[in-house]
Order: C-alpha cells, then structure tokens, then sequence
C-alpha cells in the first residue's frame, strides 16, 4: 500500500474546531514533555487528521507556539479584568494580593505556556508574531493602568513615576513566578509567605 500523509480517521473538524483542537493538543503536548516533544507532524497525529492540516491555521512551529502564548496573555488579561470588576465591592490591597497569589499559581499550573508567553524560546531565539506582540502589550498596558491606578488611592507604594512603579512591580512578580516555576522555592507555604513579604512591601505604608 502506497503511504500517503493522510491519517484514516473518522474524526471531522469545522474549520474554527480544528484551530481550537490543534490549540489545544499541542498545549497538552508542551505541558506533558515541553516544546521539543512537539512537532507539526506528531501534532495533526495525535488530533488525528493528515499531516498538512495544521499548515492551514499555522505557517510553522514558530507561528503555532506563538498562538499558545497568546492563548496565555487571553487568560490573564481576562483575569485582570474579573480582579478590577471587584474594585468596587472589595479592599483594593486585598484584590492586589488575590491577583499576585492567583497570578504565580496560575503561572505555575501552566509552566511551559508561561515560558512561551515570557522566555526566551520566542522572544529571543523565535519571532514572535505580529499578533503575539499586540497582546503582550495590550497587557501590561493594563496591569500598568491598574498599578497607576492603586498609586493614586494610595494603595501601591509611588516611589517613582507610575510607569517605572509598574515595571518594578512586574519584575517582583515574574521573578517570583520563575523562582516557583524554576524549582528554586519548592514549598508552599513558604512561597506564600515570601508573595505576602513581596506585596507587603509594594504597599503604601
């Protein structure tokens, strides 16, 4: 029999199911052996469809795991928005605390999407996407917007301009995500007490 790059399967996909599904295999596959346990090839096997099928939604590799990564900064962008719809209902330092606890879980729970939103496989060694670059400054536009925001009620501590305040607050938090995520602190009870010391010391005394 002659071999052919199509796969035999009785699985059919409406053009919008296939992106999702694609999505949503490869992010298991990094989550379960890391970037380099996925390929394009292996990817349309395990969705069991041919072999030129993921070329339809994605040009390459490069352009595939940039999908992920925004599929990442969709998450939390959406989970900044839901912590600021409490504003008016709840303390402002205790939704910042929320956000920083729930923000290094999150990134914990999802380490190979996070490398992807914020490592150096795209950013530095890949090219990330027209599409990728827009959403990733979408959301810190916000984060700062909301670190501005705190700045002014007097919550977060203003030493410097909003923007700077912002850029040293992000760095606290992603340093702590990648020291959990890094294997570096490996409890959690005392990962929580050092995010408590970090926000604490972010606070307007």
């Amino acid at each position: 029999m002659k071999h052919t790059d199509t796969i035999p399967t009785s699985r059919s996909y409406h053009h919008g199911d296939l992106y999702s599904s694609l999505l949503e295999t490869a992010t298991r596959m990094i989550a379960e052996g890391g970037t380099e346990s996925l390929s394009m090839r292996k990817l349309a096997d395990r969705v069991g469809v041919s072999r030129t099928a993921p070329y339809h939604h994605f040009k390459d590799k490069n352009a595939l795991l940039c999908a992920i990564a925004e599929q990442g900064f969709e998450r939390v962008e959406t989970f900044l928005g839901e912590i600021r719809a409490k504003e008016s209902s709840a303390q402002l330092s205790t939704l910042f605390s929320e956000y920083v606890h729930a923000y290094i879980e999150q990134a914990y729970q999802n380490r190979e999407q996070y490398d992807l939103m914020f490592g150096r496989e795209i950013w530095r060694n890949g090219t990330p996407t027209a599409s990728l670059q827009k959403i990733s400054r979408q959301h810190f536009k916000s984060w700062l917007n909301w670190i501005e925001s705190l700045c002014n009620q007097g919550v977060i501590n203003a030493g410097d301009s909003p923007l700077r305040t912002a850029q040293i607050c992000w760095a606290t938090l992603h340093g702590l995500c990648r020291l959990l995520n890094d294997g570096i602190y490996t409890e959690q009870s005392s990962m929580n007490q050092i995010i408590d010391s970090a926000v604490n010391m972010m606070f307007k005394s």
